[in-house]
């Protein structure tokens, strides 16, 4: 099931609870473009093998492409996204929640964006959805089939972020020993613009594709079909939510890529290299098999693995550190916020 934009657009004037269910997810879409997307194009603004305004432009076309590509394909994780939850079968008190959910990732996300910490904003959705379902139906809101991916998608991005890491980047230089590093450095300038590219190509396939299930089941509560399992994403949804996204990454991006790609690990553009290849096979791995993980986490986790392959004293840890307590806080934080907005909500309205 799908819906065309014109009929999206008839039930828009008609319907003020989704105007502004879609006024908020968008929210959510422009606060990710400038909290998650930036770490896709990070290392290789940093190693400056692509200027910053350059290496947006090249995040947003990108992302549009991840969406769009990898969607045709496989759309398995917007529907786990979308079915992980069961607000039940009051429509009206399933939108009202759906909406302090969105409200509070945003509050969440812009908090860490202000004090610059790269906080995983896929797993904000996924708290603040769940909180918000918790609040309407108990536990027994919670699809625990759906949720399991999300356990394996949290060890999955943080385990194989950092081995790919170390690997790829133990391979390069047992690869490129004795060769002149002058050509190797113009090699790797060059690759790390792929591997940038292929970053925001599969942040678009992740990320994009969550956004645009929480959106489609707004969609459908607001039409009184919450209990669709299976739909088709159109095409002008794509288009929109890359839009925004890539709005988002121009407005904020530069804070985060200078947390990631400048602080955490003082990187060569062989090891950005290795990081952002590292990065782009984990999550390609994740959307083939439907499981949502973290953009944020796998490159982070694939940085430090690229920089303790040198030696620990390589990465800084007080960074790390910081990161880790915003992921660890992210889902009882993000959780708890949802059920208190999705609480004062259904008392306001």
């Amino acid at each position: 099931m799908t819906i065309s934009f014109a009929d999206f657009l008839s039930q828009l004037a008609s319907n003020p609870a989704l105007l502004i269910t879609v006024i908020l997810t968008l929210g959510v879409v422009l606060v990710n473009g400038w909290t998650d997307a930036p770490n896709a194009i990070a290392t290789c603004v940093s190693t400056r093998a692509i200027r910053p305004k350059k290496a947006i432009i090249m995040a947003a076309v990108f992302n549009f492409l991840g969406v769009l590509f990898m969607t045709m394909v496989n759309n398995a994780v917007a529907e786990t996204i979308y079915n992980m939850v069961d607000f039940g079968d009051n429509y009206r008190n399933a939108l009202i929640a759906l909406c302090a959910a969105l409200f509070a990732i945003v509050v969440w996300a812009t908090a860490a964006w202000a004090f610059g910490i790269p906080t995983s904003e896929s797993h904000a959705l996924i708290a603040g959805v769940t909180g918000a379902a918790v609040a309407l139906q108990g536990f027994s809101g919670i699809n625990a089939g759906e949720w399991i991916k999300i356990i394996y998608g949290l060890v999955m991005s943080t385990v194989i972020g950092f081995g790919a890491g170390f690997l790829i980047v133990r391979l390069i230089g047992f690869l490129c020993k004795g060769m002149d590093r002058r050509k190797t450095t113009t090699f790797f300038r060059n690759a790390q613009i792929f591997g940038g590219a292929s970053m925001a190509f599969m942040h678009g396939a992740q990320d994009g594709q969550k956004f645009m299930g929480v959106f489609m089941l707004g969609v459908f509560l607001a039409k009184g079909q919450g209990n669709v399992t299976n739909f088709e994403i159109p095409i002008w949804l794509m288009i929109l939510c890359s839009l925004v996204m890539a709005l988002g990454t121009s407005i904020g991006g530069y804070r985060i890529i200078k947390t990631v790609g400048m602080g955490m690990v003082k990187l060569d553009t062989y090891q950005g290299f290795a990081a952002d290849t590292a990065g782009a096979i984990s999550l390609l791995v994740a959307s083939v098999f439907g499981i949502p993980v973290s953009t944020t986490h796998t490159k982070t986790t694939a940085i430090m693995g690229v920089g303790a392959s040198k030696r620990l004293s390589c990465v800084n840890w007080n960074i790390v550190k910081e990161m880790v307590y915003a992921w660890i806080l992210t889902f009882p934080g993000c959780g708890l916020l949802g059920f208190l907005m999705s609480y004062l909500f259904m008392r306001i309205f």
